[in-house]
Formats: C-alpha cells, structure tokens, sequence
C-alpha cells in the first residue's frame, strides 16, 4: 500500500519519508518495500553501493558535463541549437538524475544535494513553455518535434525523465524535478492521447515511465497514454528498416507474440511496461500473454549469466538455442530490463523462480559491468573473450560495441548511468511484505524495518553469501500476533538446503522454492544454509555452439578461466577441462584440472584425430565471471570444453 505523496516541495537535503521503491503496483500480491524500510548494512552490495555513491555518480556525472551532453540543455535554455553527441543524450541526465535520487533517499548527502539540485535546475531551464524538453529537436536548426519517431527517441527520453520523477516522488519529494516531469506528461497525453496522434516511439520506454508516473501521482491520464502506447505497438506504425518490424517489436501485437525478439533492450521495456498496464487494468490476457513471452525467453534465449541478446548487428535476441559464447552481446542494458520484468511478475504472482531470474543477471551479468574502481564499463559482456584486447585511454570514447576491454565513456553511455541507478535503487528488491509477513528474496547483509496489518516486524539478515551458503535471520522486533517470515531456496540449493529455527514454537515448512516460518517473537534467529560449493554444470545440446563444453557456478555465481591464471604463454583457447574430476572450493572461485590440448599436426584444422594425447596442465583457479578483466588485457572464457 502506497502512503500519500508529498505535496508541497522539499529540499533536497531534508530527510524525509520514504514512500516506496521503483515499482508500486496499486494491486499485487506482494507488496514492495521503500528506502526507508531496507536497509544494506555491509558485504558484497554494500561494498558496490558505496563504490556507485563515491565514484559511479561522479564519473558520469563528469563525463556528461565534459563532452557536453549536459551542455545541451544550457544551449537551449540559452536560445541555441548546437547539440553534442547522438540524439538520445538527454535520456543519460535523466537516469543519472534518477540514481541521484535514489542515492539521495539512502541517507542525506548535502554535495550530492546540492549537486541534484543544480542540474535540475539546469534541465528545467530548458524545458519549453508547454511542456516539451527534448535538446536535439524541435528548436530553431533542429528537425522538428516527433518527426523521427523510428529513430529519434524522443518518447524514449521523456519516458526516463519520468522514471527520475518517480524515484524522487517515491523517495518522500515533489519539487522541480517532478514539476517538469508532470509538464512533460501533460504534453505526451496531448500530443499523442486519445484525440492526439497515433504513433508509438521506436524505442519502448515511455511506456514503463507513463505508467509508473501515473501510480505515484494518482494522475490516470498517463496510465491512459501508456496503455494507448501499448495497444498501438505491433500493427506497423513504425516505418519498415533494414531490420525488420521485430526489431522496434512493431511487428506483432503484444498480446499474439510467443517469445521475446528483436532489439533486447527494447523489448524488455516494452513487456515491463505492458505487464504495467496489464496490472493497473486488470487485463489478465496481455499479463499472462508477457509472462508466456519471458517464460519462453528464459527458457530458450538466455545466457547462463542471466544476459539476453546474441545478435551485435542489432543488439538483438537470436533463434530458440542461438547462444554463442563468443559473440554474446548481452547488452548491460538488458540485463537490467530483464531485472525490471522478472521484479513485476515476482510482485504479481510471488513465484520465488523470479527472484531466481533476477539474482542470476544482478550477480553476473549487470555486477560484470562496472570495473573494480568504478571508472570503466562493459556495454556489451561476452563469455569467450579471444583476443587479450586493450584498455582504453581514460579520454577514450569508445563505440558501443567495442571490443577492448572496459570503456571509460561510450558514444552510447546508456550502460554507465542504467548501472548508477540500479545499485542506488538495489535494495529494493531485496524483500517484499503482504498483510501476514515479509518474504527475503535476495541475501546478503542488510536490515528490513516495516509493518504489517499485525504491527512492527524488524529483521537483520547477514551472511557471507553470495560467497558462502549460511544466512541468519534475526528476528529484531515481531507482532504479538505474529506474522510469517519466507526465505527463498534457489532452484540450484533445492536438494541440498538445510535450517534450523532457534524458536521452540515456530513453525518452519517447505513450499515451491521457499522456507516459510510462523510463529516467530522477537530474539528468534532463522538459520539457513545453502549448498555453495562448486558445481559442473551441462548446457541444453541444443545449444550447438557450446556442445562437449561445461561451465562452472558456484552458488548463485557463474564462474570462469581467465587467461591471467593460466601458466605464462598459454591461452584459454587451449585446454580443456577433466569434467570427471570435478571442482575444489577455492577462497575466490574453485579450481578445476585443466589439459592442454593437442593438435593433429597436419597445418589443416580438420581431419584426423589429434596425434598427442592432451597433457594435465594441473589444478587452475576459476574466478567469479564479474570479476574478470580487473587484472589487464586478458583472454577469458566461461564454457569450457571437456577433454
């Protein structure tokens, strides 16, 4: 349930209420939890918060002001029209804009205040009379407003504009930053509204941001407009491309696509977004038609590490089981969207198999982005990396597609600011409440403070996890009446999960995929351990580019070979691992055996069977997939084939 907004503005720097976290569905099974009621006290999400709070914001924010892409406003506020980098630069300052936020309603910080203060300000000056803010068109030597709706992505920044007005809503504020929003929004419904234009934007996302606006403003028009953007998508509004219709996802109504295809990003927005609308109009048929979709799309188009999109040319999903290791793109970006999806339908249907889905693409895929320091990005995250590559010159701008290693700045930066306001807003999906107690999906180290209809309930969950198994729950305060406390058991612990609750008159019983325990009082400590030791782990035979190789995970983390870890001179292209063997636990991964291989000597790499017998290397560590390419150029891969 959703407490009533803050009507009257804020400072920045007043600490306030908090009312909520991203998504706020005014009906669900779940209910979602705000800043104020999560809390992350320490470990790995603690370590990666601090790092986006101290440097990620800062070097975004940096960069954006350096080569310009902030300055556009300035030049508009200004009377002119000189626009730097690509079309869509403002969509970067608004999703900084919203990592601010939400950093900003972890706890007080007076410079990152005053800082969100001024660059509100800064974008507000340039926001047109009747609500229209957009700094590459619609002004004198620019193209015209909405006049490139394949290409331009004007709805696409208004949509994340509204997202930042979101977090600073459900964050406990109104003030500037939603005043210009609610412009924005009053604009779009007239533009493009039941009596407007019809027309969708090439890229999906105003949808989500129309959606989300209107719950936390309790303005039904935007609602409206999205379900309007929604039901348009798919008949061929947008003009044919070199691409095809699928992949702005204009190709097939919503509700009669199968799996998810073209452009990932895309179409992960589109689909949170649709589940969105299905929600707020209780259209059962397209919600069950988008869960159908991402069901399929788990199952068929997906990377072990939780990323989707195979395809470079058009940073697309590929064909059922068309998962090259090599030539994964696995955008950042659409591991974030797919976070996004998977926490709708986990609010929707309280299926813990979402936690799952969102615990695998956090932990390896999106955490795989960001270098160690903070000050380098993956866009794109490959599984085999061949080449050692190049690191970057820190003034480099690469493209998006580069194949060196992490990029300081890309001529696309959409990675570097979608990572600041996931980790500032992480939290978030970790715990869940409903009227009769609170549900732990992911783990590590951080309180929940919050109410049921039964009273207070304060929990303090810690742990070495994702490294380590073991997780307590400490019941901090309980209802005299009681309410239930339910922890997930990933799909990969469900043979091997153990507890053991300290309380004589609790109750603890197994369900699908969770430990569910009532009859807890204050002072009961809940103790789960989970099976986080190596595994060998086989992939579909379908998958025919990594048929006859294995991969490794250890708990909830893909793990891989790095050619740093290898012997000088050797490559991971050249061995093989003895699968029989097995893994050994390792203070940061595990190590396997691993075998040089042979070749069969004849200069032509077909033909007979290789004539030396593959020699034992020895036992060779195995590192968490995230954390590779912090050591320098390196070759690495997370599929290896078996001997």
């Amino acid at each position: 349930m959703e407490a009533s907004i803050v009507t009257d503005p804020t400072p920045a720097s007043s600490n306030t209420t908090s009312i909520g976290g991203p998504v706020v569905p005014s009906v669900s099974k779940l209910r979602p939890l705000g800043p104020g009621e999560v809390t992350v006290t320490g470990g790995l999400w603690a370590q990666y918060q601090e790092l986006n709070a101290t440097v990620i914001i800062d070097h975004c924010l940096t960069w954006m002001e350096r080569i310009g892409w902030i300055g556009n406003f300035d030049a508009i506020a200004a009377g002119g029209a000189k626009h730097a980098g690509i079309e869509f630069t403002d969509s970067e300052v608004y999703k900084l804009l919203e990592a601010m936020a939400w950093e900003l309603g972890r706890a007080p910080k007076p410079r990152l205040a005053s800082r969100f203060d001024a660059l509100v300000a800064r974008v507000a000056a340039a926001q047109d009379p009747d609500g229209y803010l957009n700094t590459s068109f619609g002004h004198e030597g620019q193209r015209a407003r909405f006049s490139d709706l394949e290409w331009g992505h004007e709805l696409y920044c208004f949509g994340h504009l509204l997202q930042a007005a979101v977090a600073r809503l459900r964050t406990g504020y109104d003030d500037a930053l939603v005043g210009v929003a609610r412009r924005a929004a009053d604009l779009l419904y007239q533009e493009f509204g039941p009596d407007g234009r019809v027309a969708v934007c090439g890229h999906p996302e105003v949808e989500l941001g129309l959606a989300e606006f209107g719950r936390a403003t309790g303005d039904a028009r935007y609602l409206d407009l999205a379900r309007l953007f929604v039901d348009r998508r798919g008949t061929g509004t947008l003009a044919p491309i070199d691409y095809g219709q699928e992949y702005f996802q204009d190709d097939v109504p919503i509700r009669d696509a199968t799996v998810l295809r073209g452009h990932a990003v895309r179409a992960l927005y589109l689909t949170a977004g649709a589940f969105d609308v299905a929600v707020e109009t209780g259209d059962d048929g397209l919600a069950s038609a988008v869960a159908a979709q991402w069901e399929a799309t788990v199952a068929r188009r997906a990377y072990i590490t939780g990323g989707v999109g195979s395809h470079h040319r058009d940073e697309a999903f590929g064909d059922d089981f068309e998962l090259p290791p090599d030539r994964a793109y696995s955008e950042t970006c659409a591991a974030i969207a797919s976070v996004m999806l998977s926490w709708r339908l986990l609010l929707a249907t309280g299926e813990p198999r979402r936690a799952d889905e969102m615990e695998r693409a956090l932990l390896n895929n999106v955490l795989a982005s960001p270098s160690e320091d903070g000050r380098a990005f993956f866009y794109a995250n490959t599984l085999h990396r061949r080449t050692h590559g190049t690191v970057p010159a820190e003034d480099h701008v690469s493209a998006r597609a580069d194949t060196t290693l992490r990029a300081p700045w890309f001529e696309v930066s959409c990675c570097p600011t979608n990572v600041a306001r996931t980790l500032a807003s992480v939290a978030l999906y970790f715990a869940t409440a409903d009227d009769h107690g609170i549900q732990l999906h992911q783990y590590g180290e951080y309180r929940v403070d919050t109410s049921i209809d039964a009273g207070p309930v304060a929990l303090a969950v810690s742990g070495g996890y994702p490294f380590e198994g073991a997780i307590t729950v400490h019941v901090r305060a309980m209802p005299a009446a009681g309410a239930t406390v339910s922890l997930r058991i990933p799909e990969w612990a469900q043979g091997e999960a153990s507890w053991v609750v300290s309380s004589t008159s609790a109750i603890a019983t197994r369900g699908d995929g969770v430990l569910v325990v009532d009859g807890l009082v204050t002072g009961d400590v809940i103790e789960l351990s989970l099976p986080c030791g190596p595994r060998i782990t086989y992939p579909d035979p379908r998958i025919d580019a990594v048929r006859g190789d294995v991969a490794v995970e250890r708990g909830p983390l893909v793990l891989a070979l790095e050619s740093a870890d290898l012997p000088e001179g050797m490559d991971v292209n050249d061995v093989a691992i003895d699968a029989a063997s097995g893994a050994i636990p390792t203070a940061a991964g595990a190590a396997v055996t691993l075998l040089a291989l042979g070749d069969n000597g004849d200069g032509w790499p077909y033909g007979t069977p290789p004539k030396a017998e593959p020699t034992v290397i020895g036992q060779i560590d195995l590192l968490p997939y995230y954390r590779w390419a912090n050591r320098g150029p390196s070759t690495m891969r997370v599929f290896i084939p078996r001997a």
